[in-house]
């Protein structure tokens, strides 16, 4: 695991002293790889590469990046990991590759020169982010693994083209002086984050998913040519064919293939050369992850948990029963209010563009915690995307079915109806009713979920009414000064034209919207930020592929998500130990923000401030703020939204 780096020369003339230039820019990223440094320049090419490395396989000199091929023809910059490389390493040996370490990123590079590009990356299974310089036809590539969970951005600007792991390293660059992108402000209001392949800043860019891009040498030895990103692997069509050719399966033989699967891809997870462990929330996807580590070993495996000390939002007791049940080494830690607010300081420096999601907070210090024992933590990201263990995958469906036959007068006037309580006057109201309900009907923050569906009502289409539901802000665009909001790829009309019914769309809008950009991204950060490996088992391209062929009622059956994945639980945990309301790691942020947060919140949030940097309209996010203070409606999660950007702006750019 590394940071990456680099700089190529796009028009003739000189660009500086290479190697200065990426040494600065991988010093941004120490964090992320704290062990080894390295550059590979070629000042008569006009390409310089460069890697902070996180030692997981292989903890050699031979290991270290960039890496030259044993031929002298490629060079490779690498952040991430290959699960399968011992299966890839085998089959270039019988092929007469000779190879003089143990790494994984030698695997790789050896494997894309015999192979070629696209036939190596489809045979790794494999999260990354890599760059990559053919001498021999003077070609950059860079490339980003299947679903997204490994960052590169990239921009062509001042006659060199720049890419790097995070924002920082771009920025270190004296040829990079980016502005704010209004309209990405916008999206990241919407969303609470900066879709791909959009940044915060102009004229810089995320690679998406699953893309590669190539930087070509004129034969004339004119100008570079900056080629348009393409996919190498696309969710969408790998789901999309699933769907279209779906079979009959007997539930049994799916749950043993799920099983099977998930097995394997947690056993090729926990091949490392330094410790490895596991986050646990006591949820159905890390308790599963965690189950089939233990499963055979005769160490316990080590588990980590954040709690609260606010009890609505402690996670602590089921994770410790779980833990107790698999007989992990378990390690907890109770944050207290103080110690919490204590690390929001730390955020838009963590996160390098502006994030939104409140949960970045404890998952920072749940891999800091982790950190303190282990050097890679396997992490239950990308159940739900994959199972439907969303509450929108099983209510909206329910929803749109029957208000598609209402009239709007009659969608506009239950719509009022909902909106009329507050979304605390729900949550009241729920908590009377909660002790008579079975535990899977009780939901977390009732209100704020009522409040949504009331967006729905209002809805011309299935699309519309998605994004509705996930919406922050539910109108960024008159919040941002100057700016317009841009499309996201969750709402792309083929998305929601294609083969499937509507459950099938929301979980692929999830899983290239949601997923890729808001989850991914903070577990990215937040583990990176201090050195560790997070891994993600449920994100292995074969479970991926097996998921999307299952039918329906094998992953939503009678109302309730993840049916294949509960089976596969059940072998291990018995049900009533992870049967219960969907919480995750969270903090009571609507409630600071009323409580000890208020006074940075004030200072934030004052028309002053908002104005400081030109960009918002204080008007609507003054009101906000004066429902939320006085307690009669919770506006926690846009607040939210817009203090971590007023916070990373005060950061990053506190003169404008």
């Amino acid at each position: 695991m590394c940071g990456i780096a680099g700089i190529v020369r796009i028009e003739q003339g000189p660009v500086g002293d290479l190697a200065a230039i990426v040494a600065a820019m991988t010093a941004t990223l120490v964090h992320r790889g704290p062990d080894d440094a390295g550059a590979w320049v070629d000042h008569e090419a006009g390409v310089a590469l460069g890697s902070r490395r996180l030692a997981v396989i292989d903890l050699s000199s031979e290991g270290s990046q960039p890496m030259v091929s044993a031929d002298g023809h490629l060079v490779l910059a690498f952040n991430g990991e290959v699960y399968n490389a011992g299966e890839m390493r085998r089959d270039l040996e019988n092929g007469g590759t000779r190879f003089r370490g143990h790494s994984d990123t030698e695997v790789l590079l050896e494997a894309v020169n015999a192979w070629g590009l696209q036939a190596a990356l489809g045979r790794a299974n494999a999260m990354f982010a890599l760059a990559m310089w053919d001498k021999t036809n003077q070609v950059l590539t860079l490339a980003r693994d299947r679903l997204g969970e490994k960052p590169l951005y990239w921009s062509s600007t001042g006659g060199s083209f720049l890419f790097g792991s995070e924002l920082n390293a771009l920025c270190s660059s004296r040829g990079l002086r980016p502005s704010i992108d209004r309209d990405s402000v916008a999206a990241y209001l919407r969303h609470g984050c900066v879709p791909a392949p959009r940044s915060i800043y102009q004229g810089v860019a995320k690679l998406a998913a699953g893309s590669l891009l190539q930087v070509h040498s004129d034969p004339a030895g004119g100008r570079r040519q900056v080629a348009e990103p393409v996919q190498w692997w696309s969710a969408r069509a790998v789901a999309t064919t699933a769907i279209a050719n779906r079979k009959p399966i007997a539930p049994g033989d799916a749950v043993a293939q799920v099983h099977d699967l998930l097995v394997d891809s947690v056993a090729l997870r926990t091949v490392a050369d330094v410790a490895v462990g596991a986050f646990l929330s006591g949820g159905i996807d890390s308790t599963t992850v965690v189950a089939l580590m233990a499963a055979g070993r005769t160490s316990p495996v080590r588990t980590f948990t954040i709690g609260s000390t606010e009890a609505a939002y402690d996670e602590s007791d089921p994770a410790r029963a779980v833990a107790r049940h698999l007989g992990t080494d378990h390690t907890e830690l109770l944050v207290t209010p103080a110690e919490a607010m204590a690390a929001i300081g730390r955020l838009p420096h963590v996160y390098d563009e502006p994030f939104g999601n409140s949960s970045g907070l404890p998952t920072l210090l749940v891999s800091e915690l982790a950190r303190t024992q282990v050097t890679v933590a396997l992490s239950g990201d990308g159940g739900d995307e994959l199972f439907g263990g969303y509450t929108r995958h099983v209510s909206l469906p329910a929803l749109w079915r029957r208000i598609d036959r209402l009239p709007a007068r009659s969608r506009g006037a239950l719509a009022a109806g909902l909106s009329a309580l507050s979304p605390a006057a729900w949550d009241r109201l729920a908590s009377t009713v909660a002790p008579v309900l079975p535990s899977r009907s009780r939901q977390s923050h009732p209100g704020d979920k009522v409040h949504k569906l009331a967006r729905v009502l209002g809805a011309a289409d299935p699309a519309a009414a998605y994004l509705a539901l996930l919406s922050d802000w539910p109108d960024p665009g008159r919040l941002v000064l100057g700016g317009s909001e841009p499309l996201s790829a969750s709402v792309e009309p083929g998305l929601w034209s294609g083969p499937g019914d509507l459950t099938d769309h929301l979980m692929l809008a999830d899983t290239v919207g949601y997923l890729a950009e808001n989850q991914l991204t903070k577990l990215d950060r937040a583990s990176m930020s201090v050195g560790l490996e997070a891994r993600t088992p449920m994100l292995d391209h074969r479970l991926f592929e097996l998921a999307w062929q299952l039918p329906p009622d094998l992953r939503i059956r009678n109302g309730q998500g993840k049916w294949a994945l509960r089976q596969v639980l059940a072998r291990y945990i018995p049900p009533e130990l992870t049967d219960r309301p969907k919480n995750g790691f969270a903090v009571p942020i609507a409630e600071w923000l009323r409580g000890p947060l208020r006074p940075w919140a004030e200072d934030l949030l004052a028309t002053e401030a908002l104005q400081h940097h030109n960009l918002l309209d204080p008007a609507p996010i003054r009101a906000a703020w004066a429902e939320h203070a006085s307690g009669r409606v919770d506006r926690s999660v846009i607040l939210w939204n817009v203090l971590m950007l007023q916070s990373w702006l005060d950061t990053h750019h506190p003169g404008t």
